[in-house]
């Protein structure tokens, strides 16, 4: 929690409440709201000051930065703690700041929570699992979720206000199994290994793969869309 602005900023720099940053960004993100940017600052990815009253002011680097994160949610679907990795190590690898994708552990959220996160209803949420878009883990009759299930679920929305269904949307779903599936047998042999350095070297290796493989897809779906516009 950051407190009022310090000295250093400069008294001529512009500071922007809340309110005027969601209306601000509207054009671009629809889906801006004043809650949704009071969870990325509790998340820790934005810090913009306070005055005395406890008031947020967000500077132009404040603008940015958040642009910046919502961008990446938008355009590449990353979940925010990897998103809070590339905005701490802008220059570095991609794929390597990814690794944690594929390594580390994931907290578990709600169903409550993935819906708050995504902006959808426990109804489509229960649509994505039919279509295997959303893959929860069942406890005591609870549905816990990754927290990436949230931008799977986010993304889904946004297509779907396009008028398609998730009945249609399993395509996605289907295209990504089968990528793994290849992927897999690339590095299966390696990662059911019993020595620890041959399977940090497969699940490095796996990254890079999944890495290029995203691309590839982009590049093709880029090639197929322009095609499309220009008929």
């Amino acid at each position: 929690m950051t407190t009022t602005p310090t000295p250093e900023t400069s008294p001529a720099e512009r500071l922007h409440t809340i309110g005027a940053v969601c209306e601000r960004l509207r054009d671009e993100f629809p889906d801006i709201s004043i809650s949704k940017i009071r969870y990325l600052e509790d998340q820790g990815l934005l810090q913009p000051s306070r005055t005395r009253g406890g008031y947020r002011l967000f500077s132009e680097t404040d603008v940015e930065r958040l642009i910046t994160i919502l961008r990446l949610q938008r355009d590449e679907f990353l979940p925010l703690r990897v998103i809070k990795e590339e905005l701490r190590a802008p220059t570095a690898d991609r794929a390597k700041r990814r690794a944690a994708g594929l390594r580390g552990q994931e907290e578990e959220i709600d169903m409550a929570e993935l819906c708050e996160r995504a902006g959808i209803s426990a109804e489509f949420a229960r649509q994505l699992e039919d279509f295997s878009l959303l893959a929860p883990r069942i406890e005591a009759g609870d549905r816990l979720y990754r927290e990436s299930e949230a931008d799977i679920a986010l993304a889904c929305a946004r297509i779907a206000r396009h008028g398609i269904d998730a009945r249609h949307l399993r395509a996605f779903r289907t295209a990504a199994g089968r990528q793994s599936a290849l992927l897999e047998q690339i590095v299966a042999p390696a990662l059911r290994s019993r020595n620890p350095e041959r399977r940090s070297a497969a699940l490095e290796d796996l990254e890079n793969l999944a890495g290029v493989a995203r691309e590839l897809s982009q590049l093709l779906l880029t090639r197929d869309l322009k095609e499309v516009a220009e008929r």
